[in-house]
């Protein structure tokens, strides 16, 4: 299956198809896409350190020599992967959500988008982010600052929802943490082909999570008046 074709069924939370897969970044050609998924997969069947180049080559049916024309070391394919994940997650969640102003809806988009591209097919890239220690300091550098922003705008919506009198009597930090965390463990145990698909468990793990940050909504008086006439 291509990675073109292993997304393009899914749908955005909203209901629409999705407009971006893996396979649609712009600033990579197909040839490298190819390619950081690929070493994606070994790095996380093998192990990041217990991978070489020349496995990374043969897997995608090339010598090692051809491989070293789209790359220069198993460090930049390694940082070339991250971002490349990050440029997924900044199209799919981080973008759509920028004009959302109110925040339990913003918080809810962020959750169900993230966890949409987790369960991807291709979500598998996601999980190299615990391997930035093998990068050099320089491009290490370049993605904790992606990531912290990325958990800036959780957390920051997370502070807005408690400055509303909205959120449950939790730390933001640390919800934003487990919260993030939770939806980065998806590829560990999905299966695209299980019981649930990929959306359902996307919804799911949504539903849990809202359910342990946001306070219940209050039941006003007309409602309850519905509820005992019904």
């Amino acid at each position: 299956m291509s990675p073109r074709s292993s997304v393009s069924s899914r749908r955005r939370p909203d209901g629409r198809t999705l407009s971006l897969t893996y396979a649609e970044v712009p600033r990579l050609n197909t040839r490298r896409i190819d390619i950081c998924l690929t070493a994606a997969r070994i790095f996380i069947e093998r192990g990041y350190d217990a991978t070489s180049v020349n496995d990374v080559a043969s897997a995608l049916g090339m010598t090692k020599a051809g491989l070293y024309h789209y790359i220069s070391s198993k460090e930049s394919l390694l940082y070339e992967i991250v971002n490349y994940s990050m440029d997924a997650l900044d199209a799919e969640v981080v973008v759509p959500v920028r004009g959302i102003r109110d925040p339990e809806e913003r918080l809810r988009q962020i959750l169900l988008r993230h966890a949409s591209l987790a369960t991807c097919h291709d979500g598998h890239v996601t999980q190299l982010t615990d391997e930035l220690q093998a990068l050099p300091p320089a491009l290490r550098k370049k993605i904790e600052r992606r990531k912290r922003e990325y958990f800036d705008l959780v957390r920051n919506t997370l502070l807005e929802l408690k400055g509303a009198g909205r959120l449950r009597d939790v730390d933001p930090t640390v919800a934003t943490f487990s919260t993030l965390g939770m939806i980065i463990w998806l590829p560990q145990w999905f299966k695209p082909r299980a019981r649930l698909s990929g959306e359902e468990v996307a919804a799911e793990v949504t539903r849990l999570a809202l359910g342990g940050l946001l306070k219940p909504r209050k039941r006003t008086k007309r409602r309850l008046r519905l509820l005992a006439q019904g």
